[in-house]
């Protein structure tokens, strides 16, 4: 198995794009990127730690590729917007790829530098690329925040009739 590590706005939606992904073993969702030892959402959301929003992923390569990881990456979110996805302001909703290997951090340089090649977009992407460091994970409600809901709701939708 090996991780990946992407920063793409808020931990949530991220990481719920990545649950669905064949070959994806487990996610969570954390922090990594700043220079505060072990924070606390509302430590980032004060935008005084320098983290970034992650989801972590642990995927098995003969499944699933790298390259295919950092395709979905690209596709779920704007990387020409800066310290910005959506709604979400704040250096922790950041475009990054914190890579684990030396092979991840040229497949990431690679596709950046293809993606801003093709044309898709009219802005320069902004997306940082760093080595992964410290990764401080978030608490349990935050952990597939967006499927407990979904189930959640489902289940109130079937009490109810």
């Amino acid at each position: 198995m090996e991780k990946a590590t992407f920063g793409a706005g808020c931990f949530w939606g991220v990481e719920d794009k990545f649950c669905a992904v064949q070959g994806v073993i487990a996610t969570s969702v954390g922090y990594m990127g700043g220079h505060f030892e072990n924070p606390s959402y509302l430590d980032v959301l004060s935008r005084i730690t320098g983290h970034a929003e992650v989801a972590q992923i642990e995927y098995d390569p003969s499944v699933v590729s790298y390259n295919a990881l950092l395709t979905i990456f690209w596709d779920i979110h704007d990387p020409t917007s800066l310290n910005r996805q959506g709604p979400d302001r704040g250096e922790q909703y950041r475009s990054v790829i914190f890579y684990h290997t030396p092979e991840q951090r040229l497949a990431a340089e690679q596709s950046k530098q293809t993606l801003q090649r093709s044309g898709r977009y009219d802005k320069p992407i902004v997306t940082q690329i760093q080595p992964a460091s410290a990764y401080w994970l978030a608490t349990e409600d935050h952990q597939q925040y967006l499927a407990k809901r979904r189930l959640a709701k489902a289940a109130s939708n079937t009490a109810s009739n």
